[in-house]
């Protein structure tokens, strides 16, 4: 009897597991949604709920608050390249391709920028992410590594103008170019801020 029971509970837990599972997804998609959409000010818990079709009760309970639910919503790994690992003049190159690639397919990181620029929340989440993920980067290759902080910073600037009128503002002229002359454009820029002398 006791075997019996046993096995027949471990498929009800692992039902109950990927239950919960798919409901944090279910939660994670139509926050981000929101957040992208409403901003972090008038994003609510009780409207997030009601869009995953759940009760207001069970956000709380995987993610204790809004800002809980921002931070696990937002997360973010830009999978940076090992720049130090490439030859040293195809550092900007490697840099805005890859960019252009994780904002044309990660919705989470246009939704960030979205909020990050209405919201401190957002704002600051988007300062950690650059400056935890990015600045090591620079840091690799720039020839004056206490200036790593203030070149990736230049770097996020031209990354972040681009993110923004090409997939949150949609300039027509922005969004008009092809990616390999947005890399054609760009990339001597980052690779002067990433290599170049101090000015």
């Amino acid at each position: 009897m006791n075997v019996s029971h046993s096995r027949s509970a471990e498929p009800a837990s692992g039902g109950a597991r990927r239950r919960s599972e798919d409901t944090r997804s279910a939660i994670l998609a139509v926050a981000r949604e929101r957040f992208a959409t409403d901003g972090y000010d008038r994003a609510t818990i009780r409207a997030i709920a009601k869009d995953a079709r759940i009760d207001p009760s069970m956000v709380m309970r995987y993610y204790g608050n809004k800002e809980g639910l921002f931070a696990a919503a937002v997360s973010v790994d830009l999978s940076m390249p090992d720049l130090a690992a490439l030859p040293r003049a195809d550092a900007g190159q490697a840099l805005v391709t890859h960019f252009l690639g994780m904002w044309e397919e990660n919705e989470v990181l246009t939704a960030l920028l979205r909020v990050g620029v209405t919201n401190s929340a957002g704002a600051e989440r988007m300062q950690s992410v650059f400056r935890d993920q990015l600045v090591p980067v620079a840091r690799a290759v720039c020839p004056d590594p206490e200036q790593a902080a203030a070149r990736a910073g230049l770097c996020a600037a031209q990354l972040l103008g681009l993110a923004l009128t090409r997939y949150v503002l949609r300039f027509p002229p922005a969004v008009g170019l092809a990616r390999e002359e947005i890399v054609a454009w760009l990339a001597p820029t980052l690779q002067r801020y990433l290599t170049a002398p101090s000015p």
